[in-house]
């Protein structure tokens, strides 16, 4: 296992991990209909030449390297190799447009850019072209466009492996060199609230998360894992915990081929450890509940039965006799079966990112799928705690990992410190300074509290916290937890700050819709069913049954529904699927207004 204490650097730690792991696989990737292994001796070697091809076309350190590339193989050799050259890694999400990677381009300075396909060469080509200073494009496939234009150079993946081949030793040379607190990338933020920021990660920040996620997961055994990697390893919780983190414990990565063959992907990759966003385990849930409901008859009563059992046995900490004996029965008719979906050796789903509704957490707990919830942030390695697995509190977010310390302000704030903690926001020192206060406590702005076992509760977001014309604060994220555990909804926003009262836009489930539109002799399409009155009953029955559980100045007075889903592609979702509340409202805003005039 790593020292993490006295590693000096990622790059080094890297290449440590491969001299002990030689030949035995470490990156897969599916191609053709077969999972294909790239070794650990392999990727060190690619790794070491790409660094020193990057060396000869002018790289120094410091100079930052952008990546644009889908979660593969050469995303990882890419982002050692930038950094064994002394470079800084840039990540930028594949769902940017051509202006969002100008912006990354101009405010990082970035002299290089790696890119993976010839469509994501198209729009990074396009930026390149109007940066302030162009950079070099590195492709690891041919693009489309036979030549660059003046001022922008092109050159192929191969072509500066082949050239940095035998530069390896200049390439080692650097990564001795290569200090803790040097910088070693730039994760911009996903821009929830506006322009994205570059945060400065030194290595240490990354090192220390990955040991306080080790101290964490040790606790049920570290050996041979295997973790599938879906969340963009631009996203700073992807990039530590599915890419560094597996490097320190000589774990192999799968990468995912896409969302919709993730199910498929689990079963045949049998991973013992994965991460994802709560929305994605939201969506798991209606699926396998909607399969269950499907399927019907005594199926349908032992599955229910198991999740009602296994709630029970959580929140009351045992069961009764008979119950107990109904329950060892069912883990052998259910929950072995429904392990079995997730490949049979999984130890943890971990989620992050987001909150996770109660509700979903407790539906796989019930199930016998260990569910741990964590919470960071991108200023902050990003981990920051994490239900441990011997002791998991639903409603909680764990308590902080080692070597981080977490107090709580007098406005209720949360607040960090630790080497987790950013070097800055990059060419921003005002920012900075906002962010990171006297002591070097970060803040965060979450609310929460500190129970009597250490363990943190996230209530809100300290800038998305509404504030009725009543001057009573509302948590728009715990309300739009309940909204969207209901089978009937898909995304929800609430809207109501300095207003009487809260209301809601809300998107109909496709997959519940198109089912009650075959059941009531109605069309199935989305534009014409939200505005039904008899849909729009049924949709208003299930923000009823919402409105019971929270308290008077947390419920819903009056909703909009709209067909069109929140998605990266229209911009109202960020790259891990959290809601950009400014877009939706600037779409939407004059509609959630009409409400209070009704």
């Amino acid at each position: 296992m790593t020292d993490y204490g006295a590693t000096r650097s990622l790059t080094a730690m890297f290449l440590d991990q491969a001299g002990r792991m030689g030949d035995r696989p470490f990156l897969w990737a599916k191609r053709d209909g077969t999972w294909r292994p790239l070794s650990w001796a392999q990727a060190a070697d690619t790794a070491l030449a790409l660094a020193g091809g990057l060396r000869a076309l002018g790289l120094a350190g410091g100079d930052r390297v952008m990546l644009v590339s889908e979660n593969r193989p050469e995303w990882a050799i890419a982002d050692i190799a930038a950094m064994a050259a002394g470079g800084i890694t840039v990540p930028s999400y594949v769902t940017n447009t051509p202006a969002e990677h100008l912006h990354i381009l101009n405010n990082s300075g970035a002299r290089f850019v790696v890119v993976s396909t010839r469509a994501l060469a198209d729009k990074v080509i396009t930026a390149a072209w109007q940066a302030d200073h162009p950079p070099t494009v590195i492709c690891i496939e041919p693009p489309r466009l036979a030549q660059a234009g003046p001022g922008l150079r092109l050159a192929s993946w191969d072509e500066v492996v082949a050239t940095g081949a035998g530069h390896q030793d200049d390439v080692r040379r650097v990564v001795a060199a290569t200090r803790r607190d040097d910088t070693a990338c730039l994760i911009y933020t996903s821009g929830t609230g506006g322009a994205p920021k570059g945060v400065m990660q030194s290595h240490g920040s990354v090192l220390a998360d990955c040991m306080g996620a080790h101290a964490l997961l040790a606790s049920f055994g570290l050996g041979d894992e295997s973790f599938l990697s879906f969340l963009p390893l631009s996203h700073a919780y992807e990039h530590t915990v599915g890419l560094w983190f597996p490097i320190s414990i000589g774990a192999q990565i799968h990468y995912a081929e896409s969302i919709d063959a993730l199910a498929a992907n689990m079963a045949e990759v049998r991973p013992t450890i994965m991460t994802a966003v709560p929305r994605l385990y939201e969506s798991m849930r209606a699926r396998i509940l909607r399969a269950v409901q499907r399927q019907g008859g005594m199926k349908e009563k032992l599955f229910m039965a198991a999740v009602r059992l296994g709630a029970s046995r959580y929140e009351r900490g045992r069961l009764g006799p008979l119950a107990a004996l109904r329950d060892r029965a069912l883990e052998r008719l259910v929950r072995d079966k429904v392990r079995q979906r997730f490949g049979g050796r999984l130890k943890a789903l971990v989620s992050g990112g987001a909150p996770l509704s109660y509700e979903v957490g407790l539906f796989f707990t019930a199930l016998g799928v260990r569910i741990l919830q964590g919470y960071g942030q991108t200023e902050a390695g990003p981990a920051v705690s994490c239900s441990p697995p011997g002791k998991v509190k639903i409603d909680t977010v764990g308590p902080p990992l080692a070597g981080i310390e977490v107090r709580i302000a007098e406005d209720g704030e949360i607040l960090i410190r630790g080497e987790v903690v950013m070097q800055g926001y990059w060419r921003d020192p005002e920012a900075t300074a906002r962010a990171i206060g006297d002591g070097g406590w970060l803040r965060t702005g979450d609310i929460g509290e500190i129970d009597s076992d250490g363990y943190i509760r996230i209530t809100d977001r300290k800038k998305d916290i509404i504030v009725n014309s009543g001057g009573d604060n509302v948590s728009p994220q715990r309300v739009e937890g309940f909204l969207t555990v209901q089978p009937e909804i898909l995304q929800a926003m609430v809207h109501g700050d300095r207003r009487p009262h809260l209301v809601a836009l809300i998107v109909p489930s496709p997959d519940w819709a198109e089912a009650w539109a075959k059941d009531n002799g109605k069309p199935a399409d989305p534009a014409v069913l939200v505005a039904d009155p008899d849909f729009r009953r049924t949709v208003s029955q299930a923000v009823d049954r919402v409105n019971r559980q929270l308290s008077t100045i947390e419920k819903v007075r009056r909703f909009v529904l709209t067909p069109e889903p929140f998605t990266i592609d229209n911009g109202m979702l960020t790259p891990t699927l959290k809601i950009k509340r400014h877009v939706i409202r600037a779409h939407h805003g004059a509609e959630l207004e009409r409400l209070y005039g009704e």
